[in-house]
């Protein structure tokens, strides 16, 4: 019985090391929420990615959650987020090359 539990145990290594391996570490994602002067979310708001080196902007219009996402980003560029709402406007936040997270975090919160 314990040849069995360590064959398995070895199995189970190699799976796991393998997933590892496939795992893309060339994008990344950004997500967050819009959020208003009184912190709460902010549906319909018009979020903004720019790419620094392309100057490309893709956009995201949030739910009712006032939550964002982008994802397949490359980890080799710097991005900036804003959000846009009825007038109101976030200030633009920076997505640096050196955040080495796989999923980013980044809330917006609108001001008049």
């Amino acid at each position: 019985m314990p040849v069995r539990a360590a064959c398995i145990a070895i199995v189970l290594s190699f799976a796991v090391l393998h997933a590892q391996k496939n795992v893309d570490t060339t994008t990344r994602t950004v997500e967050g929420m819009v959020t208003n002067a009184r912190k709460q979310p902010v549906a319909n708001a018009v979020v903004q990615l720019k790419n620094a080196k392309t100057l490309q902007i893709r956009s995201f219009i949030t739910q009712g959650d006032g939550n964002y996402h982008f994802t397949g980003l490359a980890t080799d560029v710097e991005y900036q987020v804003k959000a846009e709402h009825e007038g109101s406007v976030s200030t633009w936040k920076t997505l640096s090359v050196f955040n080495s997270k796989k999923t980013a975090v980044i809330n917006l919160k609108l001001n008049k």
